[in-house]
């Protein structure tokens, strides 16, 4: 039997976590791991004490007619990459991986071509990763080194990416 690659393992562990996930729209997974150590996870959704989208039943963005990557001020949710850097320490996350998933909640599929936001970018840069590990499908991933997000500095260009 082959064994899952190390990086579809923790694919698959940020997979898992996204399954708590309470956005309408798309369920996000992240771990933050460092020497083959899980450091931390993390899932979208609304901060601590909060309703959750899913709770009420009904997202404002989608009510709006909001399209994908803009005006996430209006969003309920804390996004994946906040919350697990939100539960390390700096010191523990530098030079760390983050490897995250997206997931469509209407038919439970990867959802491929997904990266960070603007300002969960700037989290990571900060929070000192050094790389970003994004599934595409259940075996393909995109790789992100996050010394191209610091000198491709998408705040200049008004090109997010998402």
């Amino acid at each position: 039997m082959e064994r899952v690659s190390k990086t579809n393992y923790y694919l698959d562990i940020a997979q898992t976590v996204s399954e708590r996930a309470t956005c309408l729209r798309r369920h996000f997974g992240a771990i933050l791991v460092k020497n083959d150590v899980i450091l931390s996870t993390g899932y979208n959704g609304a901060p601590r004490g909060r309703k959750n989208c899913s709770d009420l039943g009904w997202c404002m963005r989608e009510k709006l007619n909001i399209p994908r990557g803009e005006r996430y001020e209006l969003c309920r949710a804390i996004h994946a990459e906040a919350n697990a850097i939100i539960a390390a320490s700096r010191e523990m996350m530098l030079d760390s991986t983050l490897y995250m998933a997206c997931v469509n909640p209407a038919d439970g599929e990867p959802v491929a071509g997904t990266t960070s936001c603007s300002m969960c970018r700037r989290m990571v840069i900060n929070a000192g990763i050094s790389t970003v590990i994004i599934r595409d499908t259940k075996e393909d991933y995109t790789v992100v080194n996050v010394r191209d997000w610091i000198f491709n500095d998408d705040s200049l260009t008004g090109k997010y990416g998402y």
